[in-house]
């Protein structure tokens, strides 16, 4: 090959590599993960410093993490968002008219939630917590469901890429603001101006329109109908060979990764980091180095494909609990938080673009919103309950080191499960319409 050819060919490859990534369905995809990422960041690590600051114990703080249980029950109503028309607004078509009234319940939820005080009334706090959990989980229930039958079967990696980029800078943007904000004018001026971010996901679907790869079709239906219309999505899944085993790793892969990560707060608040140090660390540097696991996990997605890229995420995972064991151990220290917060946030973005391509290509077009809200919440359910009945117990009775090493172990049974899963074929078979390049578009 001529230099010139060779110079023509690399061009020709980075062009390639970037064109998917600037298309108007993972473009789109960003914007959604903006709105989708910031309610979890406000009954996340925002609530619990907020919590620790204002003075509550760590078996009471750990325990609003039960707030994210919402988040794993949503499967419980997504078929409503796939088959229940909603009056005068829905002229705008099923997905785009849920959006906006989702978007508008989160907004609310999270302003309510801002102007709580957890030191009058604790029980109060929970259910503002609870109710900022329930509207985030049908905003995702709309949202994950709309970019997925936006996007085209090989747009899915770059797609997921992008909304995990969004995902980001929703939560972590969330996160700084609230932060800088609380520092400045107190908590509930924080919670308001966080409100906003609901907006871009609206947006979109203004712009973008109903999705072409599934029609919504509403028609007056008896009681069996409605039954069949819940259970069907769930029967169709189990129905799949080696779906059973499938929905265990979904079940066990990310609990080491969970428990970890909704305690690293407290961790920072023992240490003796400040507002500042926090939002400088885990905001900023954290942020750079999600986007930077997300890059890396777009290519390797590209070029290992996406069984062996999950696996290599599943292990990155498991390790990176090990540095804030590491972190733990040295203390209150600089360059010991930017160390295992990047490596943490790099393993995550990767994690995140190669699992949610291979989740959402399990999903059937038909039931796009209840099988994604059924696969996204089993996979933290574990996780999430174990963090919020004991994860504060735990850090007290055996320390910060030793619970992180026990997150590390926790996570080996997901990376042995997927093995297997690839070992036997099971990944490829149980497959969903909505990773199959010749699916055509479905009437639900």
């Amino acid at each position: 090959m001529t230099e010139a050819a060779a110079t023509e060919e690399k061009s020709r490859s980075l062009g390639d590599a970037i064109k998917p990534y600037i298309e108007p369905q993972p473009l789109a995809a960003f914007f959604l993960g903006i709105s989708s990422g910031f309610p979890f960041a406000m009954i996340a690590a925002t609530l619990t410093t907020r919590l620790a600051q204002d003075g509550i114990d760590k078996k009471t703080v750990t325990a609003f993490a039960l707030a994210f249980l919402v988040y794993n029950f949503k499967w419980a109503w997504a078929w409503i968002v796939d088959g229940v028309r909603l009056p005068l607004i829905g002229a705008l078509g099923q997905r785009v008219s849920w959006l906006i009234v989702a978007g508008l319940f989160v907004i609310a939820a999270v302003v309510n939630l801002g102007l709580a005080d957890p030191k009058a009334d604790i029980v109060w706090m929970a259910y503002s917590a609870i109710l900022v959990g329930a509207a985030g989980a049908t905003f995702d229930i709309v949202i994950d469901a709309y970019r997925i039958e936006l996007l085209q079967p090989h747009q899915l990696g770059a797609g997921s890429g992008m909304s995990q980029y969004g995902w980001r800078i929703g939560s972590a943007g969330a996160a700084a603001i609230a932060l800088v904000v609380a520092q400045r004018y107190g908590w509930s001026a924080g919670y308001i101006a966080c409100a906003a971010l609901a907006l871009p996901a609206i947006v979109v679907g203004l712009i973008m329109g109903e999705p072409a790869r599934r029609v919504v079709t509403i028609a007056r239906r008896g009681v069996g109908d409605v039954a069949r219309s819940i259970w069907g999505p769930f029967s169709e899944f189990l129905k799949r060979r080696g779906a059973a085993l499938v929905l265990v790793f979904i079940l066990v892969h990310k609990v080491g990764d969970t428990l970890a990560n909704l305690t690293f707060r407290l961790l920072f608040d023992d240490l003796g980091f400040s507002n500042d140090e926090i939002a400088f660390f885990d905001v900023g540097v954290g942020f750079w180095a999600y986007l930077i696991g997300i890059f890396i996990g777009g290519v390797l997605y590209a070029r290992m494909g996406m069984k062996r890229s999950v696996m290599l995420a599943l292990i990155l995972m498991a390790i990176s609990n090990l540095s804030f064991a590491g972190l733990a151990a040295i203390g209150h220290s600089n360059a010991g938080m930017a160390g295992a917060i990047g490596f943490e946030n790099i393993a995550s973005g990767f994690g995140g673009v190669v699992v949610v391509a291979y989740f959402s290509a399990l999903c059937d077009l038909r039931f796009t919103a209840a099988q994604y809200a059924l696969i996204s919440a089993a996979a933290s359910i574990v996780g999430r309950f174990i963090t919020g009945t004991s994860a504060g117990a735990m850090i007290e009775s055996m320390g910060y080191v030793n619970f992180y090493l026990l997150t590390t172990l926790v996570a080996l049974p997901g990376i042995v499960i997927y093995w297997w899963m690839m070992r036997t074929g099971l990944v490829d078979e149980a497959m969903g319409s909505a990773g199959a390049v010749t699916t055509e578009t479905q009437s639900g």
